[in-house]
């Protein structure tokens, strides 16, 4: 679901991991609800690398976002994936990449659902995309409307999911982070690297798609 003209006395709380797509959402929320109005919600699920955890902190921080972490790491115990086992190694053979952790947007999408609940928040945004992205069945547009459904059907209240991203390329993301004024500050301080390299180790899929997307849209801006 899109959020053209959002109500400024609405609240929103963002789905944030400190990469570069969660960080462009919570920046466009904050320009959209004001800064006030918004929360950061951070999910530690296992993930191998802690700089991941430590990148949303200091971006929540910086930008003075209330932000809340919530421990689901027991996820570890009934799956297997190579985002949660350092000993892994990142494979995108097959349909569905190794790195694709079975649930957990749907966990995701739960948890920040009775959290918003008990503070009176409706609008719950995430950066999940079917455009450009690593084939994860939970990215889909269908996937987000049905657990929009379901969520509302659950708990009888009104969630109204937000996929600001749903449909932009990379290049478009990027293109999104240089009009709310932020390319540079995404570029420096988000973390995107499956194998947890500071300022990303540029071989990985995940750093592959972040400077692919980028540098075309850096092209885009040159002068013909």
């Amino acid at each position: 679901m899109q959020l053209n003209n959002p109500n400024q006395n609405r609240k929103a709380v963002v789905i944030f991991s400190g990469g570069q797509d969660s960080t462009t959402c919570l920046l466009q929320a904050i320009q959209q609800y004001g800064k006030q109005h918004v929360e950061a919600i951070t999910f530690h699920y296992g993930q191998r690398h802690a700089i991941e955890l430590e990148k949303a902190q200091w971006i929540a921080q910086d930008l003075e976002i209330k932000q809340t972490l919530i421990d689901i790491s027991l996820i570890k115990s009934i799956t297997q994936n190579a985002l949660m086992d350092s000993q892994a190694s990142i494979q995108q053979q097959g349909t569905i990449p190794n790195t694709f952790v079975d649930g957990r947007n749907a966990l995701f999408l739960l948890y920040t659902a009775i959290y918003a609940k008990g503070q009176g928040i409706h609008d719950i945004i995430t950066g999940v995309c079917e455009t450009d992205f690593s084939g994860y069945p939970d990215c889909r547009d269908v996937f987000i409307k049905s657990m929009n459904v379901t969520l509302n059907l659950a708990m009888d209240y009104s969630f109204n999911l937000i996929t600001p991203l749903m449909y932009l390329t990379k290049a478009q993301t990027w293109a999104l982070a240089d009009e709310l004024g932020y390319l540079d500050y995404i570029r420096q301080h988000t973390h995107t690297c499956y194998l947890g390299v500071e300022q990303g180790c540029g071989t990985c899929p995940s750093c592959e798609l972040r400077e692919k997307g980028l540098q075309t849209y850096l092209a885009s801006q040159m002068p013909s």
